[in-house]
């Protein structure tokens, strides 16, 4: 009898050892119910993009050729503002670098401005009126300087060609020489010429989901130079190739433009929590 509560005692004495062992060891944590997504990496895709704007040109001068010993000042050589439109594809290599290419269309801005001219016992001047409209294609490279709130600044330069239309060039002149006034009238046809161009941008765009995006831009554009076509006088007189240019094509832009992501990546969805009952 002695026995068996001796062998009561050290199973009893056995097992609250063991339990106070396993109340000292650690609890393992449970295995996880799905792994947790990889931090999105750096993205890149293709994009298309349309812009529609407003321009702001001018030029440098209006060059002719003046017989020897005569002089000429041009004033108000301007021209009015004209609506933009463009669309092109690119492609946006990460975060930070993107390119792409365009095709804009310059809507027709009338052109004014005159020359004074000066010789020997002569004075007179020409009136210049008409308008200008251009087809350009460019390549542009950009680069976004980092986002907050969503916003993004960046910069950036672009290069290619400029078709520059003159339509309905016009010279009205009046002269007076030897005591006499006179009055002479030419008319010169359209013409279009392509030109080397360049151009710089800078803007703000406004992230507004994964898969588009809105911008306001301001581009510098070099359009490179233009020229009417043959001219005629008024009343047939004299005919002939024109000896008119007009030099440095330049506009400030401002544009509204926007951009569709043709592979953003898909958001993450997180699983839903499953439960055991």
């Amino acid at each position: 009898m002695r026995s068996v509560k001796s062998l009561l005692a050290a199973g009893a004495a056995t097992l609250i050892s063991s339990m106070a062992f396993a109340a000292d060891m650690p609890i393992a944590a449970p295995p996880p119910m799905y792994a947790p997504p990889a931090p999105p990496a750096d993205f890149g895709g293709w994009y298309l993009r349309g812009d529609v704007g407003m321009t702001n040109q001018r030029a440098k001068s209006i060059d002719a050729s003046l017989p020897a010993g005569y002089t000429k000042s041009t004033e108000g050589l301007g021209f009015d503002s004209s609506p933009l439109f463009d669309l092109g594809v690119g492609y946006r290599f990460n975060n930070w670098f993107r390119a792409d290419v365009i095709g804009q269309y310059r809507g027709k801005a009338n052109l004014h401005g005159s020359d004074n001219v000066f010789g020997p016992g002569f004075v007179g001047v020409n009136n210049y009126t008409g308008s200008k409209s251009e087809w350009v294609v460019m390549a542009n490279a950009y680069v976004d300087l980092g986002t907050w709130w969503c916003i993004t600044p960046f910069i950036g330069a672009g290069v290619g060609g400029s078709y520059n239309k003159i339509s309905g060039f016009r010279d009205d002149g009046v002269s007076f020489s030897g005591g006499a006034l006179s009055n002479s009238v030419a008319y010169f046809a359209d013409n279009g010429k392509w030109n080397f161009a360049w151009a710089a941008h800078a803007g703000l765009a406004y992230k507004v989901n994964p898969g588009f995006t809105v911008e306001l831009a301001y581009s510098y554009m070099n359009l490179g130079d233009a020229a009417p076509g043959n001219f005629r006088l008024f009343d047939n007189s004299a005919s002939g190739p024109t000896s008119i240019k007009i030099k440095e094509l330049t506009s400030h832009d401002l544009k509204l433009g926007v951009r569709w992501d043709l592979n953003s990546p898909p958001a993450y969805v997180p699983q839903p929590l499953v439960t055991k009952g």
